[in-house]
């Protein structure tokens, strides 16, 4: 298997080792700017002790309350604040000016794609896929070139036309020639994966091609730049936008297709933990001091969008990591909290809510959208914690993984996997809720197409045909009908494995190896696919 797949065929490995660091000196930054003559501290970078006070020291609570956004414009990181554990990571992966993806982030291009059906079994394409790694040359001293690469990349024209392939089969199926082809992609990277798309219509369905709108959602503005330089020329249909998906506020009435491809595991997580006496949430805050140093601490929920989250999951029979006996038993509970040394938190866990907030962001601004999304659904070297993250960084040619998540922003990739039926659940449930009264306020008149019905509102007569409504159907969109003219929802979002989705969109013929052996079925097995 590739290097990456020692990993379970994480994107950003390319060579593993064994020793992990809790506190990497050379990302500390207090040790250097300590006085000299200063006594030396016995510092760490983490806190992992299972019991708890919901009193913080008392320097750290006067300390200054800030988020991702408040600290958009610092040029380098904050000391003495504290944050929600998902503004920590936002802020360390996103900051315009020390975040990972702003400065540190190299996505592994190779200027001609792979040739497979030369290259003889998957030893010699690892051998080949470590030589266009060795090009980016050796590091130096501190943290490395940090290199990752992802399946439209690696397998470069062949990825990206089985994505073409899904969109434009469910496009002419439903909506060619009355709508136009609308796509949507957010975390584009180089813009590979939008130019083999686009590529692919242009060469084989020239009619659709007529109709493409391509717009990419792109945070980063060197990649934001970047992807312009690459795609607009040669497809004019592209439009770049710079901007959080978080931000989006302009409405797209029309069906279109939206991308997520590998961009949801860098999406921010919080941090909870559980009373083991009361079984009551306790949300996660990070606390940075004058040296920079990190510490953590509980306090009960009170952040909108957390216990947004933990409602949604409640009403879903999603069940939190705790014990069956812990939940049915409080005398139990009273019991194992009693005992010497025993913990009165639950064990770590992180919850994706910047996850239901990109839902949300979809139902409410692009009501007719359909989702393809795809991500890890489980990764190896997690630091400890349930849905726990990979932290890890290059150093000197070597990925290493840290056993904690604070550690110093914008030098470490911090990455988590996705439950893709939880996903499912919560995504399905959101766009099957009406929208606010203040979205349905600024709505303009019902689009009308060929497509559009013009009859009394669906809501008063779709049992018409029939009261029956099959589970893997939608509820009928008030004013549309379905591509037969009946008011029929939606088919639901399914769930695939990376090898099912490409034996269904990809022409496995072209990624043959000559022994038989298949990197675009093989080589992801930790993947799974939404759509």
């Amino acid at each position: 298997m590739l290097a990456c797949a020692a990993r379970t065929t994480s994107r950003r490995c390319t060579s593993r080792i064994s020793t992990r660091i809790s506190s990497p000196v050379f990302f500390t930054s207090s040790a250097s700017q300590r006085k000299k003559g200063d006594k030396p501290e016995d510092r760490i970078n983490y806190n992992d002790k299972f019991s708890f006070s919901d009193v913080p020291d008392s320097e750290h609570a006067n300390y200054k309350r800030v988020t991702a956004n408040d600290l958009e414009h610092e040029r380098h990181p904050p000391r003495r604040v504290k944050m929600l554990v998902r503004d920590f990571i936002e802020d360390s992966l996103y900051n315009p000016n020390y975040g990972y993806f702003s400065k540190q982030v190299n996505i592994f291009t190779a200027p001609d794609p792979i040739d497979l059906s030369a290259v003889r079994n998957t030893a010699e394409f690892e051998a080949e896929v470590a030589k266009r790694y060795a090009s980016y040359g050796e590091d130096g001293d501190g943290p490395g070139k940090q290199l990752w690469h992802t399946p439209t990349e690696l397998l470069k024209p062949w990825y990206g036309r089985a994505i073409a392939q899904c969109l434009v089969s469910e496009y002419l199926l439903k909506y060619f020639p009355y709508e136009d082809f609308v796509i949507y992609e957010i975390g584009a990277g180089n813009g590979t994966l939008a130019l083999d798309i686009l590529d692919y219509l242009r060469e084989d369905y020239p009619d659709v091609y007529e109709r493409t709108r391509y717009n990419i959602i792109e945070i980063s503005e060197n990649l934001a730049s970047l992807q312009r330089q690459k795609l607009c020329e040669v497809h004019p249909c592209v439009t770049v936008h710079n901007k959080s998906i978080f931000r989006w506020d302009i409405r797209e009435p029309a069906p279109c297709y939206f991308l997520a491809m590998e961009v949801i595991d860098n999406f921010a997580h919080d941090l909870i933990r559980y009373d083991l006496r009361t079984l009551e949430p306790y949300q996660g805050i990070v606390t940075i001091d004058k040296h920079g140093d990190f510490s953590s601490y509980y306090t009960k929920v009170t952040d909108p969008l957390i216990s947004s989250f933990l409602a949604l999951r409640r009403y879903l029979n999603h069940p939190p990591p705790i014990s069956r006996l812990l939940k049915l038993s409080s005398t139990f509970r009273t019991f194992y909290t009693n005992l010497p040394f025993a913990p009165n938190l639950s064990a770590p866990e992180f919850i994706p809510t910047r996850l239901l907030t990109l839902l949300r962001t979809l139902r409410r601004n692009f009501p007719r959208h359909r989702l393809l999304l795809s991500d890890f659904s489980s990764l190896p070297d997690t630091i400890p914690g349930v849905n726990a993250p990979v932290v890890q960084t290059r150093y000197q040619n070597t990925t290493v993984p840290c056993e904690t998540l604070f550690v110093r922003q914008g030098y470490f990739d911090i990455f988590f996997p996705t439950h893709f039926e939880n996903l499912r659940d919560m995504y399905e449930h959101i766009l099957a809720q009406p929208l606010p009264p203040a979205d349905v306020a600024r709505e303009a008149a019902p689009r009308l197409t060929p497509l559009s019905t013009t009859a009394s509102p669906l809501a008063e007569g779709n049992s018409f045909f029939s009261s029956y409504q099959p589970k893997t159907r939608r509820p009928p969109m008030d004013g549309v009908a379905s591509s037969s003219g009946l008011p029929v929802g939606e088919r639901k979002s399914q769930v695939y494995t990376h090898q099912e989705f490409m034996e269904t969109y990809a022409d496995v013929r072209k990624t043959r190896l000559r022994s038989g052996e298949n990197p675009l079925l093989d080589t992801y097995k930790n993947v799974k696919v939404l759509f």
